[in-house]
Formats: structure tokens, C-alpha cells, sequence
């Protein structure tokens, strides 16, 4: 009965933690414009892995998409690689342990069998949970960074704070490494 709980606990933590990791890849708000020393607040800036937005204060929103790969630098590929990595690597531990939970009975599927197709769920959470973490803590430094030199140089204001997408790659991450250990 324990083991079973602790599965479906896994499995479900693995869940929450791919729908983080899905979301925060897709998210438009990884680094929000800071806007506390500008004296004009009507514009809204924020940038993404796949598209840098504005919002003005009248509602009116405008994307730009980011294509190409040769444009942008190394730590943004590896970042924009890492992310889905840790997508598509959730979303195969998710489908594996779907199969491999014990209260699910599948055309007389062993025991040993569904313990390997866990075990492999489970090195999957925990290496897609590696991979959004270190994705989101590269994005990470890369604001630590600009900030520094932005404030060392001390002009325009121009800071960007940490968003959303970051964050919930850090916690699509953790629950993904959190659900191996159970599945």
C-alpha cells in the first residue's frame, strides 16, 4: 500500500512539475523591465525565449518573435536547448509512469517490467528537473549580469528584473526532481 502511495504521489508532483516546465517554456515573461526609476510608466517591456513583448497602459500589445539561431548568443541557445530537453524528457517520464503505476493493471504486464519502466520514469524527472533548473539559473545570470553592468555604467535606468518563466522553471524543475525520487 506505501509503495503504491508514494508512486501516485510521484507520478502526480511529476505531473505538476512537466505542466510547470511546459508553461514556463512558453512563457513570454522571463525578464520584466523594471520601470521604478522611469518617469514614464506607459510602456511595458518583457522578453521571452521565443518572442520580446510591449504593453502599453492603453492595453495595445506588441510581439516580436525571435527566429534564427545565429543572432542570439550561446548562453540564450543553451538556455532556449535546455528547456525543452527538460520538456520533452518530463513529458516521456510522465507517459512511462502512467504505465508503470501498480494500480494500473495492463495486459498481464509484470512486475519486474513495471519496475524498470519506473525506474527509467524516474531518471527522467530528475534529469528533466536538472535540465529546467539549470536553464532557468543560466537565464538567471544572464539578468544578474546585465544588471551589473547596467548599473556600473548608470545610465538610462535600463534594469530587468527576473520573471515568471524563470521561476516557474525553477519549480517545474525542483517538482520534476522531487517526483523521480518516489517514482
Amino acid at each position: 500500500m506505501a509503495p503504491s502511495i508514494l508512486q501516485n504521489g510521484g507520478f502526480a508532483l511529476g505531473l505538476l512539475g512537466s505542466s510547470l516546465l511546459i508553461a514556463a517554456t512558453a512563457m513570454n515573461k522571463w525578464s520584466v523591465k523594471d520601470r521604478q526609476g522611469d518617469l514614464l510608466t506607459s510602456v511595458y517591456t518583457y522578453k521571452g525565449l521565443w518572442q520580446d513583448c510591449e504593453t502599453t497602459t492603453a492595453g495595445m500589445t506588441e510581439c516580436r518573435p525571435l527566429y534564427g539561431l545565429l543572432g542570439f548568443s550561446g548562453s540564450f541557445q543553451a538556455v532556449r536547448a535546455l528547456m525543452i530537453i527538460g520538456v520533452v524528457l518530463s513529458a516521456l517520464g510522465t507517459l512511462l509512469s502512467i504505465f508503470s503505476l501498480q494500480c494500473l493493471t495492463m495486459n498481464k504486464m509484470e512486475d519486474r517490467s513495471k519496475a524498470k519502466m519506473s525506474l527509467t520514469a524516474g531518471l527522467m524527472f530528475i534529469t528533466a528537473g536538472v535540465c529546467g533548473i539549470a536553464g532557468a539559473s543560466v537565464y538567471a545570470n544572464q539578468i544578474v549580469s546585465s544588471f551589473q553592468i547596467t548599473a556600473n555604467n548608470n545610465y538610462n535606468n535600463n534594469y530587468n528584473n527576473y520573471g515568471q518563466g524563470g521561476f516557474g522553471g525553477q519549480y517545474g524543475g525542483g517538482m520534476g526532481m522531487g517526483a523521480g525520487i518516489p517514482t
